[in-house]
Parts: C-alpha cells; structure tokens; sequence
C-alpha cells in the first residue's frame, strides 16, 4: 500500500507485502539486516518472527509461541489448556458449520476474525438472526477466512489496552489502561479513547501481572515489547484478552511514556537489535488521557473544535489530516484522522472530560 502514511518517512521503502514471509526473508537476505520488528502492525508480527527465526536474529519467541499469541483462537485454546480465564469460545471456517452450533440461548457473542487487528471485523450479536451477516463481515478481515465465536464478557469498568516490557524472560513493565469506547460510532468496538491510571482493582491488576509472568514462562518469550489487552467483568474476575508481541497503535507506547516515563520505543528497537538495554518497572505520574479524533460519518474534513475550558488540559494536538480530504466514518482503527493527549490535575477533572470527549473535541465535515 504505497499510500501508507509510514512510507514517505521511511530511509527506504520496498513494495512487498508484509504478509507474503517468503518476500520479505529474501529481501531481508538481500539487505542484509541487523534486526526485524512490525511496530503497531498486527499483519506483519508473524512475518517479523518467521525472518528472525530463519535468519538467527532477537526476536520475542519462537514462530511457534509467536503464532499462538497472533491467532485468536490458537491463543484461547492455549489459555484454556493451562488453565487461565478464558471465555468460552469456537472458530470456525464453514458458515453452516458455526450456525448450527448456535442459538439464542448462548447470546451474546463476539464475532471476529481471528487473525486480523484494529478491531476490523469484530461485531457483538444479541439477536440469533444476526449471526450469519456478523460472520460473512468478519470472514472480509480474514487472511485465513477464520473466524472465532465467543462469550460476551461484561466488563466492570473499563477495560484496558496498554504497552507492556518483558527483559530476558521477565515481565518488568506491566501498564494498565482505561479504555472507552464511542457506542454512536459504527463500530462501538473500536477503542476511542484512553485514560491512565486504570479502573481495574488494585487486586486484579496483580492477578493478572502474575498470569502476564506464567504465560511468558510458558511461551518461552525473551525480550519484547508486547501491547496487551485485559478486562475485569462484572463478576471480579480477570481476564487477559490478547498479547501481540509489538507497540500498539494508537500511539500507546508514546502514552506509556507520558504517564510513567518510561520510553518503551527505543527499548524495542534496542532489542530487536540485540542490545542491552536497561529498564525499570513502571510508577504513575499524573492523570493523562488521549483521545482518538474521528468521525462517525464520511465527508470532507473542514475544522477541528477544542472546547475553551478543555485547552489547558492540551499537552498536543496530532492531526493527519488537512482542510478538503476524504474521512471514512470510524469504523476501525486505520478511519481515525488524529489524536489529543491530555493532562489533568486530578482524577475528577480526567473523568468529567474522558466521559463525554466528543462534547470537548468536535471534527467538523462536510
């Protein structure tokens, strides 16, 4: 996709798909390369753990541990085996197959495919006859055309998506988030907006800091960077939902480093080339926030409206887009146009403003 924002940053650019492994091992033979990483980039995760693996170079884990965390449902059935919390689930590559195993009384459940990212093709079901149209929606986003059915889990509170850091087989950065999400929005699945510190129990956090150290264990992994996403449900149970190997989109290990310090950037790319690094884990600094900018429908982008009484919370304003270009309405994480990070004083100000952003931050179409 030569249209990629990345490209006309990059030192050089090559028009090979991230996906095709074979591809990018021979061009990464051809250059010769000191190190391989797919940054905020679930699609080429896998490739990255195939040329390091081939190649000899660091790397998170094995192809094999590294395919278990980037496939939904190779990653719930490995929870399952070794006894995490993992909610009930089934994948699936027939259409017929998947519909006769349901019906009303096992609703809701979460529709994905289960090897794609950025919340594309992801769809709660609450009525029997929505099933078959969220399964052919999810199967688009499928390089596989696999898709996962599973348990709807009701989160208490929010749930979170963060950056987090193992170093030699251990977990020494372990973030947690506030994630919320828009439910006027096309997909009110797609994250809209993040908050630090979490709304997580103290007690669950710990929980699941022991579970993110007994599946790094069992996964053999190394040293990484990992963007890892947990919920607590209603229930006061704990969860953790995915863990890729890579930085998260977003922008959350930029945010990671606004609210702790601690630059998990650069610490990835030493790793990746096989560099000592040092870290240390992780304290909060402060209330912060970031809000994702985005339209719920398509148009022409006209202006950007930040709300007077809101300003002296703005640290910065990262806009991609200009006056007259096309935005898709926000449907998954690629439709964003833009974020806001902010910083407030206290925990009441954060809340008042997180709780009802899109009346603090308006984008203007036409």
């Amino acid at each position: 996709m030569p249209n990629n924002i990345a490209h006309k940053y990059s030192d050089e650019y090559y028009n090979i798909s991230i996906i095709d492994k074979e591809a990018v091992l021979e061009l990464a033979k051809t250059l010769k390369i000191d190190g391989i990483m797919s940054f905020a980039v679930d699609p080429g995760v896998l490739t990255a753990a195939y040329v390091s693996e081939k190649m000899g170079l660091p790397f998170a884990g094995s192809f094999k541990s590294v395919e278990i965390l980037q496939n939904k449902a190779l990653f719930r059935k490995f929870l399952e085996q070794h006894d995490f919390n993992v909610p009930k689930s089934n994948s699936y590559t027939e259409l017929e197959q998947a519909l006769k195993k349901y019906n009303e009384a096992d609703l809701p459940v979460i529709v994905k495919p289960v090897d794609s990212a950025g919340s594309k093709g992801v769809i709660k079901v609450e009525k029997i006859e929505e099933l078959e149209k969220a399964i052919l929606y999810a199967v688009k986003f499928s390089p596989s055309k696999t898709f996962i059915i599973e348990e709807f889990l009701e989160s208490k509170g929010c749930s979170s998506d963060s950056d987090c850091f193992s170093v030699d087989g251990k977990m020494e950065v372990v973030t947690f988030s506030a994630q919320r999400f828009d439910k006027n929005s096309p997909n009110p699945y797609t994250p809209s907006a993040y908050s630090w510190p979490s709304t997580i129990s103290l007690e669950n956090q710990n929980y699941l800091k022991e579970e993110l150290q007994r599946l790094v264990s069992l996964l053999n992994l190394k040293s990484s960077i990992y963007n890892i996403e947990v919920r607590e449900t209603v229930d006061n149970r704990a969860y953790i939902m995915e863990v890729s190997p890579r930085g998260g989109g977003n922008r959350l290990s930029e945010m990671v480093r606004y609210s702790t310090g601690i630059d998990l950037i650069s610490n990835a790319v030493k790793v990746a080339l096989g560099e000592d690094i040092e870290i240390k884990s992780p304290s909060q600094n402060g209330y912060w926030a970031e809000v994702i900018l985005y339209s719920n429908t398509k148009g022409l982008y006209r202006d950007l409206i930040v709300k007077e009484d809101v300003k002296k919370a703005v640290v910065e304003i990262d806009l991609w887009v200009k006056k007259g270009d096309k935005i898709n309405a926000f449907s998954a994480a690629n439709d964003a146009i833009g974020t806001i990070v902010l910083q407030f004083e206290t925990s009441e100000e954060l809340e008042e403003v997180i709780s009802d952003y899109a009346s603090y931050f308006q984008v203007i179409i036409e």
